[in-house]
């Protein structure tokens, strides 16, 4: 992973809050949600909260008897969360995924949304969720899928390739989709001491947009794709942004948008 992929900065958060999480975040963040509302009371951790997409929907599908701490590791991420409506009190906390800052058995519930792909260690990541989980406690994170078969993101990675053949910006494809092997998830949770199976659901979705330009400048200015294409060429940010639109409305047409997407969804208890 380059040192790169984890720096989410300037305007990277807004754009990735106003224009990725209603393309391809939003529906497994109601997937969440739904799991996570099953257990509905006592105390629930969340890592990697990003802008947010995931506290809101908790904090809309549970009640007050269910205390939501929210953390992420990126302050500007977390600032952008901040400014978002939320329908009841959140705890806020800057903090590393690697070492948390909280007791031994603190947590009923723990949940993470796309976030554990961008951890340099996943295992000890792990070993924090199983540690600050109380007996029977569940952890919940979801991871995406191979690129392949995330329709919008392979297009864009695959339309820079010509763009930058010297060294092709790789982002998406080598961090955001490179984890999605199911047996690499269960040995890493295994190394983190978890004893009991993890349950691995694959879920479809849809991703849609008014227009290609849209996901085209979510992927090049909302991610941090963003900074390998400006490490690149610092003047070619709005060329590339352009190329990968017009590669995206050659599949799918000069109108409305409609590809596939698809996660993978680990559950496992204490």
């Amino acid at each position: 992973m380059s040192a790169s992929d984890r720096l989410f900065a300037g305007s990277i958060p807004e754009i990735y809050d106003r224009y990725l999480v209603p393309l391809i975040f939003a529906p497994y963040a109601a997937d969440l949600a739904q799991r996570m509302a099953a257990r509905a009371a006592g105390d629930l951790l969340e890592i990697a909260a990003g802008t947010g997409v995931v506290t809101r929907a908790l904090a809309a599908a549970t009640g007050a008897d269910l205390r939501i701490v929210a953390t992420d590791l990126n302050p500007g991420m977390l600032a952008q969360a901040a400014t978002m409506a939320i329908r009841r009190p959140v705890e806020w906390r800057q903090a590393d995924a690697l070492q948390l800052p909280f007791p031994d058995r603190s947590f009923d519930s723990i949940v993470c949304q796309f976030g554990v792909m961008f951890f340099p260690d996943k295992s000890r990541a792990f070993a924090e969720a199983r540690r600050l989980l109380k007996p029977g406690g569940v952890f919940v994170f979801n991871v995406w899928d191979r690129i392949e078969v995330n329709d919008f993101a392979d297009i864009v990675t695959r339309s820079l390739e010509t763009l930058f053949p010297a060294a092709p910006p790789r982002f998406l494809a080598r961090t955001p989709h490179g984890y999605h092997d199911r047996a690499t998830i269960e040995r890493d949770l295994t190394a983190a001491g978890f004893e009991r199976p993890a349950r691995i659901d694959t879920l479809a979705a849809r991703s849609r947009a008014p227009s290609a330009r849209e996901p085209a400048f979510a992927y090049c200015q909302g991610t941090p794709l963003r900074n390998e294409i400006e490490a690149a060429d610092s003047a070619r940010l709005d060329e590339a942004t352009g190329h990968a639109a017009s590669a995206l409305a050659q599949r799918f047409g000069s109108g409305a948008v409609d590809g596939r997407i698809q996660a993978h969804v680990v559950t496992i208890e204490a």
